[in-house]
């Protein structure tokens, strides 16, 4: 089981906290490094207003930031979210490219404060949302 220490938690509350003031530009970024990374991802937005698209990745991120202290709280959407992009055709290897363009996004905002630390941290939230997301996707597909 993935878990993330109250280091961790407090390491991702304040680097999320600088990036909060750059959300709009953070989200372009995330976007454009993620089709850069797997082109083939960007057959999945063709129908999404991506202004919109943006605006949501911000809001998941603040959902998954806010409960760090308490991700039971937040298990069931996530598992619902996942079953959601499974419904349009993500995949569990598209998860790969989705936290490395998350993370070299956050090494963008940041700069020299994403320290390795940081890194590390997000690395482990990372992993535990889409490990979740992943699981009952799975789960779903195979009922």
């Amino acid at each position: 089981m993935i878990h993330l220490t109250g280091n961790d938690t407090r390491l991702i509350r304040e680097s999320w906290a600088r990036v909060v003031p750059i959300a709009d530009t953070a989200a372009t970024l995330f976007y454009d490094r993620l089709f850069q990374i797997d082109p083939g991802l960007k057959a999945l937005f063709s129908k999404t207003d991506m202004e919109a698209q943006k605006r949501r990745l911000v809001t998941a991120l603040d959902l998954v930031v806010s409960s760090l202290e308490a991700p039971a709280e937040t298990l069931e959407e996530l598992r619902a979210l996942g079953v959601r992009h499974a419904g349009y055709g993500v995949k569990a290897a598209d998860y790969e490219s989705v936290g490395a363009a998350l993370l070299w996004t956050l090494a963008q905002g940041l700069g020299e404060r994403f320290t390795p630390e940081v890194r590390a941290a997000w690395t482990t939230a990372y992993a535990l949302v889409a490990g979740t997301m992943r699981d009952a996707a799975a789960r779903e597909s195979a009922a």
